[in-house]
């Protein structure tokens, strides 16, 4: 088997999380806004939107997974789906911040159906997508090398939407256009953008890892082994954790500067302006590919373990201070974000990697391999995490007495404060409580790997 992944492979695979996460962000920072300023319908009917379409999602993972496990083409298991899904999730996409003309019970049906659609193509692309880690090295170093490609490139699109989305409604918005096309408009841009990068993932990548030759398909062994993969569980608990503290924190950022730091035009190019808020988002997704590229000369010293858990434990702290801001601290508030981000964006390569790693330790431990099924169970785990993260956000948002595009009464801004910095760093605190109990260190992969090439060449 040739184990060699070209650096334009590294690449290539890159360029699909960079399409993925361009959307990912845009759901985290700007759809919750979009759905309470501009689309019109209440912070606490989108959370619960949010929690109900997400439930089903989060079914739609593991499905996904063993749809992709039986899959048999030309190009493999896991990349037609990429080339197969790409125009139907742009278009989604259009239509998920289109503003139909509807009363506000037809606009929350609306953002049901569309949202519902969102979720299910991005299962259908990021399932398959997450997978192809698995198939294309059996080598754990080309695994964290791709993982950090990965993540790198995905903080990469976050950085590039940022430095689009917000510009680009403004511009939209500038020319004469209503705030609803302008929305509209920015994501066919974006859409089209991400379709190409699709592209480039199933164009320049390759599947190498194959199951054992004799396995039979069998979805009830698949789940009976996955049950039994107690490191697989522990990332579970750590992926939930991690993704609470993210979409708690990203969720409320807009937030945070429009009614608390009171978002103003930072830099204004003629009809182009970017507001502080966008800069603040910048420097987040610029720090999180620092500690992306960080993540793999940490981890080599100190092992994937230890990296992960102190870099968890610094995002807690760090996280605390934001609450002790004042709103003419901005100075403050972008050195907190940039230190935070760098934590954050040193373990997602890792967590990936791991995974990784937890589908080979069921190989060896069981015999069976089901790649499709052990990362889209994990996929599911990060959906769950968002769903909370996201549905906590709007809830506590309503809880706290937000309504939109008026002054906040001081309660509300409050607990805006309290969710742009307590309740983050509760989930990083969570999260490398789990991971201290994860037991697959560096030697032990070595010796899986050893002994699973050993039992490939028989």
């Amino acid at each position: 088997m040739n184990e060699q992944v070209s650096l334009r492979e590294k690449i290539g695979y890159g360029f699909g999380d960079a399409a993925s996460s361009m959307f990912w962000k845009i759901f985290t920072f700007y759809l919750a806004i979009f759905y309470t300023d501009v689309f019109g319908i209440s912070a606490a009917a989108a959370g619960t939107m949010f929690l109900v379409t997400r439930i089903w999602d989060t079914a739609n993972d593991p499905i996904m997974g063993i749809i992709g496990d039986r899959t048999k083409s030309r190009w493999g298991k896991f990349r037609p789906y990429l080339l197969w899904i790409a125009f139907p999730f742009a278009i989604i996409g259009v239509l998920l911040f289109t503003t139909p003309d509807f009363s506000t019970t037809g606009k929350l049906i609306y953002a049901y159906i569309t949202y519902t659609l969102m979720m299910m193509a991005y299962t259908a692309i990021n399932v398959p997508y997450a997978s192809l880690l698995g198939v294309m090295t059996a080598n754990g170093n080309d695994r964290t090398t791709l993982a950090s490609y990965r993540m790198t490139f995905a903080f990469g699109g976050s950085l590039l939407v940022l430095a689009l989305y917000q510009p680009l409604v403004s511009l939209f918005q500038n020319g004469g256009v209503k705030i609803e096309t302008s929305y509209q408009l920015t994501m066919v841009v974006i859409g089209a953008v991400a379709v190409l990068f699709f592209l480039f993932t199933f164009s320049w990548t390759r599947e190498r890892v194959k199951p054992p030759k004799q396995q039979q398909n069998s979805l009830k062994d698949d789940v009976k082994n996955l049950m039994k993969n107690i490191p697989w569980f522990i990332l579970l608990g750590a992926g939930v954790m991690t993704l609470i503290f993210n979409s708690v924190r990203d969720g409320v950022a807009v937030y945070y500067f429009k009614y608390y730091i009171l978002d103003e035009t930072a830099v204004a190019l003629s009809k182009l302006t970017i507001s502080y808020s966008t800069l603040y988002l910048g420097l987040g997704q610029a720090f999180n590919i620092l500690g992306v590229i960080m993540a793999k000369p940490i981890s080599a010293r100190i092992g994937k373990r230890k990296t992960f858990m102190f870099a968890m434990l610094g995002a807690a702290v760090l996280s605390v201070f934001f609450y002790f801001c004042n709103r003419d601290a901005v100075v403050y508030i972008y050195i907190l974000q940039a230190l935070v981000s760098f934590c954050a964006g040193i373990i997602f390569p890792l967590l990936w990697s791991m995974y990784a790693d937890a589908a080979d330790f069921s190989e060896w431990q069981t015999g069976r391999r089901a790649t499709g099924l052990v990362f889209s169970a994990s996929s599911m785990t990060q959906k769950l995490g968002w769903t909370l993260g996201g549905s906590i956000t709007m809830w506590l948002l309503a809880f706290y007495g937000f309504k939109a595009n008026i002054e906040q009464m001081p309660e509300t801004i409050n607990g805006i404060k309290y969710m742009f910095s307590i309740f983050p760093g509760i989930g990083a605190l969570l999260s490398a409580f789990f991971i201290y109990f994860y037991k697959l260190d560096d030697k032990t992969m070595l010796r899986i790997e050893k002994d699973l090439e050993a039992r490939r060449k028989e």
